[in-house]
């Protein structure tokens, strides 16, 4: 009979976030111009929503995610880019 091996990263494990630094604006929903001027065709104002381009949208795109008025919009250390909740944002990350 083979012995089963199993790798830690398939159960439950605590893990630490490393210390990165990511570029990061709070969306107001009056500086949609300046969010679209930093992240570019990866966000759109459609009926007044901030919409995001995430690597969760897969191959076709179909998933929508909307950020919500004072949401951090961040981008990640492979130029991706998604949102926060601010109360998520404030116990992640420290201005530098």
């Amino acid at each position: 009979m083979a012995k089963i091996h199993v790798r830690g990263d398939l159960l439950p494990c605590k893990y630490r976030k490393k210390p990165i630094e990511v570029e990061a604006m709070r969306w107001d929903s009056k500086n949609f111009d300046a969010i679209k001027k930093w992240a570019g065709d990866n966000v759109a104002l459609e009926d007044g929503e901030l919409v995001i381009k995430t690597l969760e949208d897969g191959k076709d795109g179909k998933a929508k995610h909307v950020a919500t008025e004072g949401d951090f919009v961040i981008k990640g250390v492979a130029g991706e880019f998604y949102f926060c909740k601010p109360k998520i944002f404030h116990d992640t990350y420290e201005k530098v």
